[in-house]
């Protein structure tokens, strides 16, 4: 759904919409025919809590347990509203939908370091969305594999789950490539199915259970299923939880959808900040109640911890409905191609690895909120820079960034860290590995080449005006390296 390309056939345009980005230097594109529902309907369903939380539920279980998960997600959503919140700020003054990677360039002092922070940002951004696309279908494959164990006469290993992964990789690969016109219907289906659908899911679990865990079990137990002996042991509980909370932040990802969609929605300034901090706050609320129906209906927690079947929600699904009953339940060519190709290079290290797949999550994760922080640290370095739109944050502004800013810091710290005790070949996080890996090349490829020719998002109206066709295949790239958009270093950039 990320990325696809929509019609540029013009509808009336909103007048200030179009004016607003013709300040910006950008000429209206798309069709404005979406509003805030529809704005906030696409962050939402790929935000996707039921996603998250199903695949990574086992993760949570084992490190940290119920408190942890059910606790770690009320702090989760609160730090991740302030994300939210500064997001949504430049959101308002820049609706345009290249998103973080063009709010980097425009916050920026001058252009030479607005290349530069637009230039880390959408590595970081480019990394984070073809890890997500990996935690999502590697979480699905391991659905399938189980559900084919549980049918019987499937017997899954890592190879054949790395081959339905693909699989579905290559379904990914060829609906975005021909059938981009079903996608809009197949978003208005997921949000349905993400409102109703993960509601009536929950009630029918909860309701169903014939037992269920006490209020001091859900909010208060604790387990460290992290080795023999657990971190807990060899460093302190508080590192597991802290470790813990992965489940809970690589499921509110993906919120700056509303930002990319802000082109084609109506009132964009004010709609696209509103749908960011909707689909935050609604996320919370349908992850928070999902997770208090799982766990309140877990019949007994030794069991589904060491399942059989290696997916702790299908264990409870299946020690409440039964097996029948469990089973029930549940554009750009070149890029979308090489976004595919990318995240099955990504689930190739679950051959030999049993933490690969948190490692991936690990990976989205940081990629995709290093980029949302980016911005936000930029326009709080450089306020004088930072001209507000209607959703304004006033005095609250730079307290409000700083907060989302040591937060980012915070997690992409601690999901860099080991999970599993003792660490082996076997166990290694090698999420530090590659975010360094991301690093390196970012800034390496930035010093040794890019510097000198790159300068960040080209404005259109700037192109036409210097007799540049912005729609003839291949021009801007042209210009480009011909130099026609090179600045001096020190030349001030006004926004």
């Amino acid at each position: 759904m990320r990325g696809f390309r929509r019609s540029t056939v013009h509808a009336e345009p909103d007048i200030n919409d179009e004016q607003g980005l013709a300040e910006q230097g950008y000429r209206q594109e798309l069709n404005r025919d979406w509003g805030l529902i529809h704005n906030f309907g696409v962050s939402f369903s790929i935000i996707s809590v039921v996603t998250g939380i199903t695949t990574l539920f086992e993760y949570g279980l084992t490190t940290g347990g119920p408190g942890v998960m059910s606790v770690g997600w009320i702090i989760v959503s609160f730090f991740t509203l302030f994300v939210g919140l500064g997001m949504a700020e430049i959101t308002s003054a820049h609706p345009t939908s290249g998103g973080p990677y063009f709010w980097a360039a425009m916050l920026a002092p001058t252009d030479k370091s607005a290349a530069f922070f637009s230039w880390i940002t959408g590595w970081f951004n480019f990394v984070g969305q073809f890890a997500v696309t990996t935690g999502i279908t590697f979480g699905c494959a391991n659905l399938i594999a189980t559900l084919a164990e549980v049918k019987g006469g499937f017997e899954s290993s890592p190879g054949k789950i790395i081959g339905i992964y693909a699989a579905l990789l290559v379904s990914h690969g060829l609906v975005n490539t021909f059938g981009t016109h079903v996608l809009r219907y197949l978003n208005n289906t997921s949000v349905i199915l993400h409102s109703l659908g993960v509601a009536a899911f929950a009630i029918a679990i909860v309701a169903a259970a014939p037992t269920h865990q006490p209020a001091s079990f859900v909010f208060a137990k604790f387990y460290d299923g992290t080795g023999d002996p657990g971190w807990s042991s060899r460093a302190s509980p508080a590192y597991v939880a802290c470790v813990g909370i992965l489940m809970s932040q690589y499921t509110i990802t993906g919120f700056d959808a509303s930002a990319h969609l802000s082109e084609e929605t109506r009132k964009a300034s004010w709609s696209a900040p509103i749908g960011v901090l909707t689909s935050i706050i609604c996320s919370s609320v349908f992850g928070f109640f999902l997770i208090l129906c799982l766990l309140f209906s877990i019949q007994d927690f030794d069991s589904t911890v060491d399942s059989d079947i290696g997916q702790p929600v299908l264990q409870i699904l299946l020690d409440i409905f039964g097996e029948n009953g469990a089973i029930v339940f549940k554009s750009p060519y070149r890029t979308i191609w090489l976004a595919a190709t990318l995240a099955f290079i990504l689930g190739l290290p679950s051959l030999g690895s049993s933490v690969a797949f948190s490692a991936a999550t690990s990976i989205a994760t940081i990629g995709l909120y290093i980029s949302y922080g980016i911005p936000i640290l930029v326009g709080l370095i450089y306020p004088a820079h930072f001209k507000k739109g209607p959703f304004n944050l006033g005095a609250f502004s730079r307290p409000v960034a700083l907060v989302a800013c040591l937060w980012i810091a915070f997690i992409t710290i601690i999901f860099c860290l080991p999970e599993l005790n003792p660490v082996t070949t076997q166990t290694l996080n090698y999420t530090p590995v590659c975010v360094g890996i991301v690093l390196v090349w970012a800034f390496g490829t930035w010093f040794l080449s890019a510097r000198k020719w790159y300068v960040g998002p080209i404005r259109q109206i700037q192109a036409e005006e210097m007799g540049i066709d912005v729609e003839e295949p291949g021009a801007l790239e042209r210009a480009e390296a011909e130099g026609k958009f090179a600045r001096e270093v020190t030349e001030p950039k006004h926004v």
